[in-house]
């Protein structure tokens, strides 16, 4: 365990020093410590800022449609997979859904706009076809949609796992019990398997509600340019153009401890929601 203690020590919480320079003009050649203090003046032009409060509103948007969407598809995936009593059948689909995990956003991103780009092969076989053509992909009104079946096509197999990790520990005798007693397959889905994987379906639902503010930075950033910042900024490329490339590190940094702050919020109040409703959550 030593070499994953020592990971999030010095570059999770031993990094948490670097939020000083939220209160700070901070100056590179100054160091962490020379930068003049500037108490909560970046958070007051943080809230002061539209630009700020755009990438905001961008990205509650996209985040609540993710949750919306995308969060139970690996569920149901995972529910018809379980269901598969072939296990080849099941391994090779298994595998095929997980594949898409394992490329980079910039290829994915590539393969969207080589499809549903302007030149793509959609508009290919309409121009071939005689019909009007469609640029998708520098659409702003078909980013949200867009960019949330980009997350399902490439995340929704590989969030299978502990889906199906759950599943596999529910005991079979009362799936045949249910069965004996004149339940079918919906009324045993709703008293056995609902009850028994609930518990994992809480904490997983906790720990996105945690990390809601983080909607894909290289997804976002590679796709700006193509429908504007007024439609695809968000706050992590917000505090990157702040801060890497404007700059601007005190401002950029008061950016990113308040998307933090906002995530620590939101998973205290969901976990503690989840013990009024009688589960664990993430801690007791």
């Amino acid at each position: 365990m030593l070499p994953g203690v020592a990971y999030f020590l010095l570059f999770h919480y031993g990094a948490l020093v670097g939020n000083v320079i939220a209160f700070k003009e901070y100056v590179p050649f100054d160091g962490l410590w020379g930068s003049p203090w500037v108490g909560l003046g970046n958070f007051q032009r943080m809230f002061e800022d539209a630009a700020f409060w755009d990438s905001v509103l961008n990205t509650l948007w996209i985040a609540v449609l993710q949750l919306v969407f995308y969060f139970p598809v690996p569920l149901g995936l995972a529910l018809l997979l379980h269901t598969l009593t072939w296990s080849s059948v099941r391994r090779f689909v298994q595998s095929v859904a997980y594949l898409p995990h394992f490329i980079s956003w910039v290829i994915v991103v590539a393969l969207f706009q080589q499809v549903l780009g302007d030149t793509g092969l959609l508009n290919s076989g309409l121009s071939g076809a005689g019909l009007h053509t469609v640029d998708i992909i520098g659409d702003p009104d078909a980013f949200r949609p867009l960019v949330v079946a980009q997350v399902v096509w490439k995340d929704a197999g590989w969030g299978t796992i502990i889906f199906l990790a759950a599943l596999a520990q529910v005991d079979e005798q009362q799936y045949e019990a249910a069965a004996i007693d004149g339940a079918g397959p919906w009324r045993r889905f709703w008293h056995v398997t609902l009850p028994a994987i609930r518990p994992v379906v809480v904490l997983l639902l906790i720990i996105r509600l945690g990390d809601i503010l983080s909607v894909g930075f290289e997804q976002m950033l590679l796709q700006r340019d193509a429908v504007g910042p007024e439609t695809a900024e968000v706050i992590d490329t917000f505090v990157y153009y702040q801060g890497i490339v404007g700059g601007d590190y005190g401002f950029a940094a008061a950016a990113g401890l308040f998307k933090g702050l906002v995530g620590a919020l939101l998973v205290y109040a969901a976990n503690k929601v989840a013990h009024r409703l009688g589960e664990q959550g993430v801690y007791k």
